[in-house]
């Protein structure tokens, strides 16, 4: 059984003059959704004003619960509601720290730039929770003292701080790197 959240990202293309009937349906799929063991929200990305393909997520406590709601009856009652509505499925799943930074199908950022998100998120996290509790845990051992703040600090960091970082830092993190002359007309990436 997998221990960790899963998100499932699904891409729908809308048909053609459906634009906002598509968006009431995914709406309803989010509304569905929530009545499901294991729920941990959703949210609708809209596509730009000349675009029209809607991201979709959901995510779950753990892949045991995500099957559970894509296999339900009221789910597939769901699906069939959309027909027509869209061209084009795409689905994705990711679990863990993967989902931070995108997938597979999407390019990742340099680990640098991973790391630079993560430790913008941690520092000032971690430094304000040794103002708030570290007289009290300085009187303990570094085990204990580790052990307690990186309990209290890892569900924090996980489920706020990091996706708040990256989420903010997305523009930077998704940067298409830049490409200049080297001198000898030929171009290099940047990293």
């Amino acid at each position: 059984m997998s221990t960790h959240p899963v998100t499932l990202m699904v891409s729908r293309r809308a048909a053609r003059g459906r634009y906002q009937d598509l968006l009431a349906w995914l709406h309803e799929g989010e509304q569905l959704a929530t009545d499901f063991t294991g729920y941990l929200g959703s949210g609708i990305l809209a596509p730009p004003a000349e675009g029209d393909e809607f991201q979709i997520i959901f995510r779950f406590t753990n892949a045991d619960t995500l099957h559970a709601w894509e296999y339900s009856a009221s789910r597939r009652a769901w699906l069939q509601r959309g027909d027509g509505l869209f061209e084009r499925p795409r689905e994705t799943r990711v679990s863990g720290i993967e989902d931070w930074f995108g997938t597979q199908t999407v390019q990742k950022p340099p680990r640098w730039k991973q790391a630079t998100a993560i430790w913008l998120a941690f520092f000032p996290v971690s430094l304000l929770f040794n103002l708030m509790f570290g007289h009290w845990l300085g009187a303990l051992d570094l085990l204990p003292r580790v052990l307690l703040s990186t309990l209290a600090l890892t569900p924090l960091m996980v489920y706020l701080f990091i996706p708040l970082s990256t989420r903010l830092l997305a523009g930077w993190l998704n940067a298409a790197p830049a490409a200049h002359s080297d001198g000898a007309g030929q171009a290099r990436k940047a990293t």
